[in-house]
């Protein structure tokens, strides 16, 4: 374990909240006036999913969104005229007096103010371990998320949220992560190069030390699920054993004993959220920092669109018998158009990706941070531009910490 800066620079890492502490996002939260953050009710049991799906044996993804419920027209006109106006970039080291240097990674922005981190959350798309567009919205999708979850896990593992001060950022408190993400999946699927499908059809039956059984299909529920950690070489991800963390010095046997326990509570813990909302949790990943006095903490995002997989629950076992690729409201379907279009590992330039994916991938985010969390998402007031605001509610914050 190292310095988070020389370790792993496109991560978020923050504050430790006591696990005693009663935090609630409308009493703890260094909020500006401009922003009334009020969770409002917006589902109910008669919700139906919408049928939404893709499939790599096509050259476009098949998506059917006419059967959508609960569609806020607001929030698709939003939507398609924020296309040109997503969140791709952020300067607050020239708006934001104190901060000393920014890091940009995949999707966040990390300023160093001394003390404190400050994380913004962009509106960047990644997979493949590079950017692919940017999406409306997605920023702050992202950050409400996790802070949701947060909020929902106090009871499993210290979380870390000093301050949001804005929808698409989180002030935190420096503290040493592990060089390890724990990827915790409940199914056979996936796209990508360490994805347990792909390992799993190229022959491999012992994964991360884990052992697989043959005869298993894509998209295949497994019996249990299981830990399959990576860490970075170079720009990145490689699977790792337990063995070879403690080995190699990645963390020590007690550390890494603790992290994974947690880890599975976590998603364990999520799965049973997920299912009460009518979907699945098919996989997802946690990164663990420590904090100067010993406490191991989760850091990060937790359980959103982009570090996880959903599912439709009330179609999933249908379409599996019938071959098919399950309904889902995650990134996937991106994915799998990239793939189906280029070569996303290798080619220096990659196609634009078409408008309507874009808007899909919008609209399912959202509709993902409302099921789970039932509370109305909320638009950014446009009269101000983000830049702007984001610079004017990070200072504000930060004269109140220091």
């Amino acid at each position: 374990m190292a310095d988070y800066a020389c370790i792993n620079p496109t991560k978020t890492l923050f504050k430790p909240i006591s696990s005693s502490s009663s935090f609630n996002y409308t009493n703890k939260l260094v909020t500006p006036n401009n922003w009334n953050y009020k969770p409002k009710s917006l589902l109910n049991s008669n919700t139906k999913f919408p049928a939404i799906y893709a499939s790599s044996s096509s050259s476009t993804p098949k998506i059917d969104v006419m059967n959508k419920v609960h569609v806020n027209e607001d929030i698709i006109n939003a939507i398609k005229g924020s296309l040109s106006n997503c969140l791709s970039e952020t300067n607050l080291i020239d708006t934001v007096p104190g901060l000393m240097s920014k890091t940009r990674g995949k999707v966040r922005d990390i300023y160093d103010g001394g003390d404190f981190l400050v994380l913004v959350t962009t509106d960047r798309q990644s997979a493949f371990d590079r950017v692919l567009a940017s999406i409306p919205f997605k920023g702050q999708v992202l950050n409400e998320t996790s802070l949701w979850w947060f909020d929902q896990t106090r009871h499993i593992t210290p979380n870390a949220v000093l301050s949001v001060p804005d929808k698409n950022v989180t002030i935190a408190k420096k503290c040493t992560i592990f060089p390890v993400e724990f990827v915790v999946r409940g199914f056979v699927t996936g796209s990508t190069d360490t994805s347990l499908w792909t390992v799993y059809k190229n022959g491999v039956r012992n994964y991360c030390g884990n052992a697989i059984p043959d005869g298993l299909v894509k998209n295949q529920r497994l019996e249990k699920n299981i830990l399959t950690p990576t860490t970075k070489a170079a720009d990145h991800d490689v699977p790792v054993t337990p063995d070879e963390i403690v080995e190699r010095g990645l963390m020590t046997k007690d550390d890494y004993d603790e992290v994974s326990m947690k880890a599975l509570s976590l998603f364990e813990y999520g799965q049973g959220v997920a299912r009460e909302h009518g979907l699945i949790l098919v996989d997802t990943k946690y990164e663990f920092g420590k904090t100067s006095d010993g406490t191991i903490v989760l850091v990060d995002e937790v359980h959103t669109p982009d570090s996880s997989r959903y599912w439709i629950a009330n179609s999933y076992e249908e379409r599996f018998q019938r071959g098919q690729e399950p309904e889902n409201i995650d990134k996937e379907f991106l994915r799998l158009w990239f793939k189906d279009h280029c070569n996303p590992y290798e080619d220096e330039v990659l196609p634009e990706a078409p408008e309507e994916l874009v808007c899909e991938l919008a609209w399912r985010y959202i509709f993902l941070y409302e099921t789970i969390t039932g509370a109305k998402f909320e638009l950014p007031n446009t009269n101000v531009p983000v830049h702007d605001r984001i610079s004017q509610n990070v200072s504000s914050a930060l004269a109140l910490l220091r």
